[in-house]
């Protein structure tokens, strides 16, 4: 016998039992995306590794260790999409939207790739709800994008979710803070892991990334960027905590609050579930003005986030007990004996045209067997057809539910069944 063939580590296979909720989530995203005004945007899965190393930075976790990176048969370097703001950034300079009226507002469910260690709820290849703002500096825009992502929580009834905000300051007033946070890491050098004196040298920044508890320590007392703020940073991250208010979402100043990318400017946000444990984090986003132009395009400011969808279901999972399930057939068509399972194929073949979900037996199954079948599939209707009842060009109608059995011409027991149906959508 051949080996065993399983999946990749850190990718799943989404089963047909799973994919009832996954699709209802998707659908209460799809709405919140078009109240808000967003518009969905597809992209390659694969883009040039220049977007990512040149938008994301390359001093980040994601550029140096994460990326599934290939040379193609051309002797071009592509990369598996890491994150989803890079190549909207890519689509929208590309397209000459910035002709367009402003902001230019996207919104996308794609599939992500990552080289990192496993995690509950965090995989290699995850798929991501995301949205994104070109062409407008407006600290009201940073407010919306974090009541779109306060309103898909809420509207998929995800409980116990936190919101954390920060300013990251912007090309002037960074410089002075990243001085300070350089020399405070310098003096604390003996207590930093050696992953965190890679980052001091390359972006002193992500050391707020840090997970190492000694690290982690070091950092709850180091400078706080909003300490540092010029006045127009000042202004923004202001006018962005109003705008919260005015949607009465509550949150927490977190000066440990960096981003993983190097195109975030000022607003940055992230939600974090408490059901998740340690790794509480939900979803989050922020402010890029300078990202665009870093591509090639245009100086152009936006904003978004991003949302684990995985990480939405699993805590969702946690937290709720009512979540959608999926649906067995309606009915289930029962060949009385051998001589009528010609006839049973076309009745559940009307029935699927008519738009009812119909199953019937494809293993030579008893009577009794195929009852037992319509039963564990969770069909509400047998449909049983035997000698007589061919003849007669009647069938037995049988509600599984309440027991109920009836003969009934052929046509009277399908528009039953059919309106069943209908009445279950």
């Amino acid at each position: 016998m051949a080996d065993k063939i399983t999946a990749p580590k850190g990718t799943y296979d989404i089963l047909p039992d799973e994919q009832a909720v996954r699709r209802w989530v998707v659908a209460r995203a799809e709405d919140v995306f078009r109240r808000y005004g967003y518009g969905r945007l597809d992209t390659p899965m694969f883009e040039e590794t220049a977007l990512f190393s040149r938008g994301v930075g390359e001093s980040t976790d994601i550029v140096r260790k994460e990326m599934y990176t290939f040379t193609d048969l051309g002797g071009r370097s592509m990369t598996l999409r890491p994150e989803g703001t890079a190549p909207a950034a890519r689509a929208y300079v590309e397209h000459g939207m910035h002709t367009l009226p402003q902001p230019v507002k996207f919104w996308y469910h794609w599939p992500m790739f990552r080289y990192e260690s496993p995690q509950s709820g965090r995989y290699r290849q995850h798929y991501q709800f995301g949205i994104e703002a070109f062409g407008s500096t407006s600290p009201a825009l940073d407010a919306e994008a974090i009541g779109v992502l306060e309103a898909l929580y809420r509207d998929v009834g995800l409980a116990h979710v936190d919101l954390r905000i920060n300013s990251m300051g912007c090309r002037q007033c960074r410089p002075a803070y990243s001085a300070q946070l350089h020399a405070f890491l310098t003096e604390h050098r003996s207590d930093l892991c050696s992953e965190c004196h890679e980052r001091t040298r390359l972006n002193p920044l992500r050391t707020f990334d840090c997970k190492v508890p000694g690290c982690v320590h070091v950092m709850d007392s180091a400078p706080r960027f909003t300490d540092y703020l010029c006045e127009s940073c000042e202004t923004h991250h202001s006018v962005v905590r109003d705008h919260l208010a005015l949607q009465s979402i509550e949150y927490t100043e977190d000066h440990r609050l960096v981003r993983g990318m190097d195109y975030y400017t000022r607003t940055t946000f992230e939600f974090q579930s408490a059901v998740l444990g340690a790794q509480s984090g939900v979803g989050g986003g922020g402010r890029y003005d300078d990202l665009v132009e870093s591509i090639g395009g245009p100086p152009t400011p936006g904003v978004g986030f991003g949302t684990g969808v995985e990480r939405i279901l699993l805590a969702l999972s946690r937290s709720r007990d009512d979540l959608p399930r999926a649906r067995g057939p309606l009915a289930y068509v029962v060949a009385i004996n051998d001589s009528t399972r010609r006839e049973a194929f076309a009745l559940v073949h009307e029935l699927r045209t008519r738009g009812v979900a119909a199953e019937l037996d494809y293993a030579s199954r008893s009577l009794k067997g195929q009852m037992k079948q319509a039963g564990r599939g969770g069909a509400r209707f047998a449909l049983l057809l035997g000698d007589d009842e061919v003849a007669a060009g009647e069938v037995t109608l049988k509600d599984l539910a309440t027991g109920e059995e009836r003969s009934l011409p052929r046509t009277e027991a399908a528009a039953i069944v059919v309106r069943a149906e209908v009445s279950a959508e």
